[in-house]
Parts: structure tokens; sequence; C-alpha cells
């Protein structure tokens, strides 16, 4: 049996949305970096954008831990594959600490993370326009679940030094856990929003400008060695395998786009596709870049194709590529921002429509509300390059665009949320193409990434076969 692993870590958890988790979270990073600690950072669920914000902080890529879509032994597989080389790991929550995937249970919730990792809680806050009642929250978390240890506390948007005084004494008073620092309210620090949530970090022009003043602040008014303190009490792990990182040489070559448009990606399926023998190369179709002509197959992520669809309408050579890829039975894999410029046209928020791709028939057509949002199960309508027809896949969904005029012929999922029987068709497969709203985590099975290798493989064996001397 495999020797248990101390790997220090800690969940920053909030009360619920909106109490300045992320905030915290990239300045605390970056306070522990400047101790000479190599910090591997971790948010929880679904988030693509939040982590954007704690990969820079960390100098490390920001890693997923969801509950929902992967099982246990998921979690923990993702989670000592990621600290390789760390030395410590911090986890940013989700929305409260208590809420997952539904109202009942606590799957998909950061207690469920902590719960499963060992790890201690550090409950941020929101101490604006309060006092002792800092106290009942705090003791009520604490409570809720003898099985989270809510370690210690963290204040945030204090009205002042003496306000965050004042409830530390509240805290200690009523023997709820004690903070262990605060900040004050601070516009400087708030992250800009757009729709799908934060304003992703790399595209903020001043990142570090942003971010030192706030470690600086986290420096100053907490107690860092608490926190590691805190940290470090989390009992060893039992070591678990995770599949090499490292491909093997020689392997079919995937394309993905990577760039402001399309920044949605796991880290774990490029890795986990890399362990499977796929080699990875990135290309930007923004910077009007094509995937290597020698490329097996190309995958298209989530991001913000509506922000940039001129630019990407005008890339026609992208979409003769694409079309032609598809004619001779290279994989494309499309998720979200990817299938939406796989369709006929994009229109965007005022109305205006671009040409686009025209693999995907119908429109993506910006709402301007939200248009779904949450987990869901796939089953699949019929074969697809992750699935066999009828088998069940989990995955999240999150935009602001819907299709239309698409069609069921060629569906490629039948979802279900997470609460009612009701399904709907999402998608299109057809061939080796797979394109839908759907993000998928590949950790949640092994057989998901060698599936899609196995494609690729096959694409570059009848494209790319040597001609007969």
């Amino acid at each position: 049996m495999s020797e248990p692993r101390p790997l220090p870590r800690i969940v920053v958890a909030g009360t619920s949305s909106g109490v300045g988790k992320t905030t915290l979270v990239a300045g605390l990073i970056a306070a522990l970096r400047r101790r000479g600690l190599v910090v591997q950072p971790f948010k929880c669920g679904p988030d693509y954008i939040d982590p954007t914000y704690h990969t820079h902080a960390a100098g490390r890529p920001c890693r997923n831990l969801d509950s929902w879509m992967l099982d246990d032994a998921g979690v923990a597989a993702s989670f000592q594959r990621a600290c390789h080389g760390a030395d410590l790991a911090v986890i940013e929550g989700v929305m409260g600490l208590f809420d997952g995937s539904d109202y009942e249970d606590e799957r998909a919730s950061s207690a469920q993370i902590a719960k499963l990792l060992g790890a201690p809680v550090l409950l941020v806050l929101d101490i604006s326009g309060a006092a002792r009642s800092v106290a009942a929250m705090a003791g009520g978390y604490a409570r809720f679940d003898p099985l989270v240890r809510v370690g210690a506390c963290a204040l945030n948007f204090a009205g002042s030094a003496a306000h965050a005084a004042g409830c530390t004494r509240a805290l200690a008073a009523a023997g709820a856990p004690p903070a262990l620092g605060w900040l004050p309210r601070n516009e400087a620090w708030r992250v800009p929003e757009r729709h799908l949530g934060l304003v992703p970090g790399p595209e903020r022009a001043d990142p570090d400008r942003w971010l030192a003043p706030l470690a600086g602040a986290i420096e100053a008014n907490f107690d860092l060695d608490a926190i590691i303190a805190l940290a470090r009490s989390a009992p060893p792990l039992q070591a678990v395998a995770t599949p090499p990182a490292t491909p093997a040489a020689g392997g079919p070559l995937l394309a993905v786009a990577r760039d402001e448009a399309f920044a949605f990606y796991y880290p774990d399926n490029l890795e986990l596709l890399e362990a499977a023998g796929a080699r990875i190369v990135f290309f930007s179709p923004l910077r009007r870049e094509l995937p290597p002509a020698h490329a097996a197959g190309v995958y298209l992520g989530g991001g913000y194709p509506e922000l940039h669809a001129a630019a990407l309408s005008a890339h026609t050579a992208l979409w003769d590529d694409l079309r032609a890829r598809h004619r001779r039975g290279s994989p494309v894999w499309a998720e979200c921002g990817g299938f939406m410029v796989l369709a006929e046209a994009l229109i965007d928020a005022d109305g205006r429509r671009w040409p686009m791709a025209g693999l995907v028939p119908g429109v993506a057509r910006m709402t301007g509300t939200l248009a779904s949002l949450g987990y869901r199960q796939a089953t699949a309508r019929r074969a697809n390059l992750l699935a066999g027809p009828g088998e069940t896949l989990r995955g999240h969904e999150f935009h602001y665009s819907v299709w239309e005029g698409g069609g069921a012929a060629h569906s490629a999922w039948a979802l279900r949320g997470t609460r009612g029987p009701g399904t709907a068709d999402d998608g299109y497969a057809d061939g080796t193409l797979l394109a839908s709203y759907l993000h998928i985590h590949l950790g949640q099975h092994p057989r998901l990434a060698p599936r899609l290798v196995a494609h690729l493989r096959a694409a570059a064996e009848r494209t790319f076969q040597p001609n007969p001397s």
C-alpha cells in the first residue's frame, strides 16, 4: 500500500457568493509565494474564470476540483497529480460553504471537497454592516456539519481596523473559529464583471498592479504563520496512482484553440489527453493562425467568441480548414464558444450577423440573458467522439446564447438537469464532429481520454500514411 503523503492544504470558503473569496485567495497565494512557498491553486466546481487570477498569482495552473463530474477517487487523483512539487495547496470554494448541486445534500459543495481531502476551512465573512453578529454566523457554520473543520475566519470588507478588531473580539468571546486577518473594502481590488462572471485575469492590463498591493495588505493584516500552520494541520493523504503527465513521443497531434476568444479549458483534460498519448499544440484563431497541417484533430473550447465575432468571421481560412478536416474524418471537438463558431453564423448582442464555419446547421444568437446554467447528465443520442449510443456522461452548461434552426437530426445529447425528469436535446454530432454547449471533464471516467486519442490516431493513420515506394 502507498505511504500517506503530507500535503498541506486549506479550503478558503465563503458564507455565500459575493463575500470576496476570489480576491482574498489571489492575494493570499501571492503573499505565500513571496515567502518562497510553491503554492498550488484550486477552484471548486466548474469555473474557468476565477482560476485565471489564481494561476497568475501562483505561477502554476489553477485546477478545478469538481465532485459532481468526478467521483471521490477522481477528485483525489486530480488533486494529487496537480500538487506535485508544491509546498501547499490553496483551494477556493464555490458559492457558500455548504452549497452544491442541489438543496438537499452536499454533492459538489466546498464542504464535500474539504471532507474528501481532509482539508481545514478558512471561512470568509463579509463583515460590512455587521458587528457581534459575525460570531453567530461563524459559530453556525462551524457547527452545521461536525465533519467539516472550520478552523479559522478571514474578515472581509471591514470599515476600519477598529471594526475588524471588534469583530475579532466577538468571535473569540463566543468561542467561534478565530479570525486570522482582515481586509478593508477597497474598490481598487474589485474584480470587474461581465456576462459569464469576472473578466478573466489575462485580459486585464494591470494584473500585477492590482495584485501587488493586495498581497501587501494580506501580509500586513493576516497572520500568515497561523494560516500555514492550519494548512499543515491537515492529515496525510493516502497516495493514489496518477497517470504520467508526459506524452509518448510520436503520438497524434491535437491542435487546441487558445486565445481571448477560446480560453475555457480544464488543465486536467489536456494532461489526461497527453497521458493517453496525444501531443498538444496551441493556435490562436484571433491572430489568424491555423491548426498545423499535420494535426490529427482540433479542439475548440469555450470562451468569448461573441466579443470577437468580426475577427473570427473574417478568418475564413480557418473555417475552410475545419470543413476540409471534417470531410476527411479528422476529429473536431467543440465546447460552448467553440460550438457557437461552428454554426452557420453568430448573431451578437447588437443583432449583427457574422458568418462562421457552417459545420453545424443553424445560428448561435446572443440573448442578453442567461440561457442555461447548471450541471447536466448527458446521454449520447448517437455515437460520438466521447460516448457510444446511450452512454451517459456528466457535464456543465453556462451560456448566454441559444442555438436556433439546428433541428434534431444529428442531436448529440439528451440532457437532464440535477432536478426533474425532463430531458432536452443539445448539440450536434456527425461522424468525428462533436459540438455542443456542454463542458465535459475527461477525468470522470478512465475511458474518455483514450477514446478521443484513439480517434486521433485513426485519423492520423488515414490522412498521413506514407505513400508506398
